[in-house]
């Protein structure tokens, strides 16, 4: 009988760890699938025009062009392009962070009438397409004055349904009884805020940071209708600009994507750990 039960459980045992080889296996290829464009654009930027649709495919270049990344900057402005996108990138992060954290804690720890219910109407407004809402928006930064300006990206971009709806669902899995706490020790409802609750959300403050900086950074229509001139414009917008003038130069269209897309890279790098526990717990609790 216990040798019946050995047998039985080494069977489970190398059925588990068969199954889990084959899921493991099956992970790496389809990452491998993944990333194989991402290789073919990084191989691509360091070959000459000629090279980079031969077939078959050279995955290293014999003759690297690092050049191709000190010629890009030159043909077209593409420092200034970087440095609007950095500036919309961070000020529009963190005025997202600082209106997103500040309503989900109204929306989560402070009991007022309706409160539930304009919730939910508001982050109702996620299913609204953007396209139904494109054109008012543009006719109100026109008379604004703000048309061709990091302003009107800045205004449009500074409030997030979605932000509110993360931050608020991370705050529910914090205990009421830490803010009970401290209104008892004579805190008001900012130094709760400030001191012990955005403390305690890390993660969820990290998901937030690398989703809207991910999507600011990478936003092409938004710029395209708002930023007409170039000395406004984003990376996304100058690599357009770049290929409608040199559309043949295709190692240097490799060359701008890859610097465009090496940021996002390192912030997902360095904040990943934060990031899937920020999205793993923002659902505990509803």
């Amino acid at each position: 009988m216990t040798k019946s039960i050995g047998r039985l459980k080494l069977g489970r045992s190398l059925t588990t760890k068969i199954s889990r080889t084959i899921i493991f296996i099956c992970l790496i290829v389809l990452s491998a699938l993944m990333l194989m464009p991402f290789a073919w654009m990084i191989s691509s930027s360091l070959k000459s025009d000629i090279e980079v649709f031969l077939f078959p495919i050279k995955w290293i270049p014999a003759n690297p062009k690092w050049e191709n990344y000190v010629n890009i900057w030159t043909l077209i402005p593409l420092s200034t392009f970087f440095r609007n996108t950095v500036i919309l990138t961070v000020v529009i992060t963190a005025f997202q962070l600082l209106t997103s954290s500040f309503a989900a804690y109204g929306f989560s720890r402070i009991q007022w009438r309706g409160r539930d219910l304009i919730f939910l109407a508001y982050i109702g407004t996620i299913a609204v397409p953007w396209q139904a809402f494109m054109v008012p928006q543009f006719i109100l930064m026109r008379q604004f004055g703000l048309v061709d300006t990091l302003w009107s990206m800045i205004l449009l971009q500074s409030f997030s349904a979605f932000g509110v709806f993360l931050m608020r669902q991370y705050y529910l899995t914090i205990p009421e009884e830490l803010s009970e706490a401290a209104r008892i020790d004579g805190l008001s409802e900012y130094g709760i805020y400030a001191r012990i609750i955005l403390p305690l959300t890390k993660p969820a403050i990290a998901t937030l940071i690398i989703l809207t900086g991910t999507f600011v950074w990478n936003d092409f229509m938004g710029p395209l209708i708002y930023l007409s001139s170039q000395r406004n414009m984003t990376v996304q917008i100058g690599l357009r600009m770049f290929m409608g003038l040199h559309n043949s130069l295709y190692s240097y269209i490799m060359a701008g994507s890859v610097l465009a897309i090496l940021p996002l890279a390192l912030m997902f790098f360095f904040a990943q750990k934060y990031f899937i526990e920020g999205i793993a717990t923002s659902g505990i609790k509803s």
